[in-house]
């Protein structure tokens, strides 16, 4: 059986209408409060969000393995250079954009203590709606996977051009050992449309012919399966007063319940991992108990929690 191992997306969240004060973490807090810390008693798993603004410093990174248990694993995404152009630009106030491997290198080392330390769970490298299946996006893709190939990688997808051509898609990242992230969220004309029990879910094996032709033995495509629940806040997913908003959604376990199932359904194959993440909000004041669904290890809590999301350009950029 895989492990399934189920988490929020980011910890740190102090202000705002998404508060976790008072809500997850206690207020008023003791003296030498550690969040992550706090947070790690009660998740073995966090999908980090900080990344995405800037790289991270390697003594960052070291503190955070440090300040959680052995048995604790991040799933770090990937800055926002490499997969948000327009949205790097306008927040450095610039007009050039270009990927270099000193960029790689700089982010790289930011996560090697991670990795080094076998917690590093998956590379997440999210994408936005603006990121359409075309050659020249499957080339800029391709080469990012290749860059980052020592790492467990993971690649979220929201316009539907990349589902319309499944098969191609799937079979593109798996080329690469890239799982393909599976994704819940209010679904319009061009949003991405996945199978929740189906190939994107599953760990889909390769079969590689030996020296005489004959099928040496399975081994999985990717050593992930990786879901992101975002919420179903469909009114205000784009018309909103604050970027928060989008998330304010609760999970009722009914509707929890088929992702249980499909995360056993992925931990029965055998091998890697099953990574879940939720980004939901507290906006209003709920009760910090998570809700739950059963998993095959049991009983693993779905919290409604706070993530930050990205608001992406209407065009992607010409490549």
């Amino acid at each position: 059986m895989m492990a399934v191992h189920v988490g929020t997306s980011g910890w740190n969240y102090p202000s705002g209408r998404g508060t976790w004060n008072g809500v997850f973490y206690p207020s008023p807090r003791p003296r030498g409060f550690d969040e992550l810390a706090y947070y790690a008693e009660r998740f073995d798993t966090v999908e980090v969000n900080s990344t995405f603004y800037r790289p991270p410093e390697p003594a960052t990174t070291l503190k955070w393995l440090r300040r959680t248990p052995p048995s604790f694993g991040f799933s770090i995404k990937l800055y926002q250079k490499f997969t948000h152009p327009d949205m790097y630009l306008e927040r450095h106030g610039t007009t050039e954009w270009d990927v270099t491997r000193g960029d790689l290198d700089l982010f790289r080392a930011g996560i090697d203590p991670v990795a080094a330390a076998g917690r590093l769970y998956a590379l997440l490298l999210q994408f936005p709606s603006s990121f359409h299946a075309d050659a020249d996006t499957r080339g800029y893709l391709d080469w990012l996977l290749a860059a980052l190939a020592d790492y467990p990688l993971a690649v979220e997808l929201r316009h539907r051009s990349w589902s319309n051509d499944e098969a191609n898609t799937r079979q593109f990242l798996q080329a690469r050992s890239a799982a393909w992230v599976l994704i819940d969220e209010p679904k319009f004309a061009t949003s991405i449309r996945q199978d929740l029990h189906g190939p994107t879910t599953r760990l889909v094996m390769q079969v590689a012919p030996d020296a005489s032709g004959a099928a040496a033995p399975v081994k999985p495509a990717s050593p992930l399966c990786y879901f992101r629940l975002h919420g179903r806040n469909a009114a205000q997913w784009w018309d909103h007063d604050e970027a928060d908003d989008r998330y304010d959604y609760l999970y009722s376990p009914v509707e929890l319940a088929p992702f249980a199932a499909a995360a056993q359904q992925a931990s029965s194959q055998g091998a890697g991992r099953v990574l879940m993440y939720l980004t939901t909000t507290f906006r209003r004041r709920r009760s910090p108990t998570p809700q739950c669904c059963a998993t095959s290890s049991g009983t693993s809590c779905l919290a409604t929690t706070h993530g930050r999301w990205c608001i992406a350009t209407p065009s992607w950029r010409e490549w």
